[in-house]
């Protein structure tokens, strides 16, 4: 009965929408585990069983994992993204390099045409974090500034349905994109990401949507 109450759901629904903002904002991202139980119904002051009822609403829905004995995590960043990680978790890495290619190199194109001096100046800020963490040989740091570098091109198109669907499937990207510089980063894999910004800078579509294509569909050797 106490679902179907009016208030507790109309509640409940604000304690998710409080959560799920966590989520896709980034303060919680994906892998992380979120403030247990007590500490949720301290910050947000409602009862247990509301913060209770929200979480499993966001499990169930596929962007948390609760974890007996271990804790709540982070495992998507919406519920779209949920759905697509379990549906591509077993696909085939090649079919996912083609769906990168080609959503990031119409995003490319695009983002030639329409990036504005903010956009460019987050792309300048991603290229040289990603070009810190590959010097400090931090494999997993390299992996999320490389992603967020990607996901920074996609919105520079100024396209907001593109923008949603590749940042719902950037959790599969990501994956993929981790699988291949594995967990040490090797000079002959690294690759050069400056020719399709300046190309996006200088409003060269043609070069920009070649580059971030090339740059998808390169699979590394496989390490043995």
């Amino acid at each position: 009965m106490a679902l179907t109450s009016p208030r507790r759901s109309a509640l409940a629904d604000q304690v998710i929408a409080q959560l799920r903002n966590q989520i896709t904002s980034g303060e919680w991202p994906v892998g992380s585990r979120i403030p247990t139980e007590p500490e949720l119904v301290e910050q947000l002051g409602v009862a247990r069983n509301t913060v209770r009822e929200a979480v499993r609403a966001l499990a169930h829905n596929g962007l948390l994992d609760i974890r007996q004995g271990s804790g709540t995590y982070v495992v998507a960043t919406s519920e779209l993204a949920g759905v697509m990680q379990r549906r591509f978790a077993t696909a085939d890495p090649r079919h996912v390099a083609e769906l990168r290619s080609v959503l990031e190199s119409s995003a490319a194109r695009l983002a030639a045409a329409r990036r504005t001096d903010r956009d460019l100046k987050q792309m300048d800020a991603l290229m040289a974090r990603r070009e810190e963490s590959w010097a400090a040989r931090d494999a997993e740091a390299f992996v999320a500034a490389d992603a967020t570098l990607h996901l920074a091109i996609v919105a520079a198109a100024h396209n907001d349905v593109l923008t949603e669907i590749y940042a719902d499937l950037s959790d599969v990207l990501r994956d993929y994109l981790r699988g291949d510089v594995g967990p040490e980063l090797r000079p002959e894999d690294l690759m050069d990401h400056g020719r399709m910004v300046e190309a996006i800078r200088e409003g060269d579509a043609r070069t920009a949507a070649e580059e971030a294509g090339g740059h998808a569909l390169h699979c590394p050797p496989e390490r043995g």
